[in-house]
């Protein structure tokens, strides 16, 4: 920056970007301390702006701030997938075969079960959150209220083991449905919140929700595989 206008071209160009939230800036350091409620990366800075200022980290490794910024946005749904795990995995520690198939059984069981109820909390916020992003939501909204139950519904019918086959191959298709959306938003980069726990926790929608769907697909595909 080479004049007061640069320092205020620069300035009022960052306070644009979502999450900025004040700038400070230093024509004589060359620099620009900006304060923001969540961690932005540097391209997003960058792309900010114009092209002839060039951005850069100096006081943090930008690599470490984007894996911390991840870990803490994504941490719910982590933490419930974790606890899932060992929790079912806990339930066959003590049998003398451990059985694949039931394992699966036990964690989609807990897997809905958990998942429909951060949705019941408020199930009007996640329907206005699902229709978003949905394929059949987005036409029907009425899916999107019906989307909760039937989650809780396979999360019983994997639970008291209700007829295997009928269970999984509905899981099949409603998963496939549902990533049917996720894909289509990850890859359009469209910024919306995922509705996956609901709206108790601002989780953006990215690959993860893409590896969560994905996983119960290829789970009950397993089991359908294995009868």
């Amino acid at each position: 920056m080479t004049c007061t206008g640069c320092a205020t071209k620069v300035k009022s160009a960052l306070l644009l970007v979502d999450h900025v939230t004040d700038v400070t800036v230093s024509k004589a350091d060359h620099a620009a301390t900006i304060t923001m409620d969540q961690h932005i990366p540097l391209t997003d800075l960058q792309q900010a702006l114009d092209s002839k200022y060039q951005i850069a980290a100096l006081h943090h490794n930008e690599t470490l701030e984007q894996t911390k910024s991840w870990l803490e946005a994504y941490k719910p749904i982590l933490l419930i997938f974790a606890y899932i795990a060992v929790a079912t995995l806990l339930i066959h520690a003590g049998h003398h075969h451990f059985d694949v198939m039931q394992w699966m059984r036990h964690f989609m069981a807990a897997f809905f079960l958990v998942f429909s109820f951060f949705k019941m909390l408020h199930l009007k916020g996640f329907a206005e959150s699902y229709v978003m992003y949905d394929i059949i939501a987005k036409k029907i909204p009425a899916w999107a209220y019906c989307y909760a139950f039937i989650e809780l519904a396979l999360g019983i019918a994997f639970l008291i083991s209700f007829n295997a086959f009928v269970t999984n191959l509905i899981t099949v298709v409603i998963m496939t449905v549902s990533i049917i959306g996720v894909l289509q938003t990850v890859w359009n980069k469209r910024k919306i919140q995922c509705a996956c726990l609901g709206v108790v926790f601002n989780l953006p929608m990215s690959t993860v929700t893409i590896i969560e769907d994905g996983l119960m697909i290829a789970m009950s595909v397993a089991m359908l595989l294995m009868m």
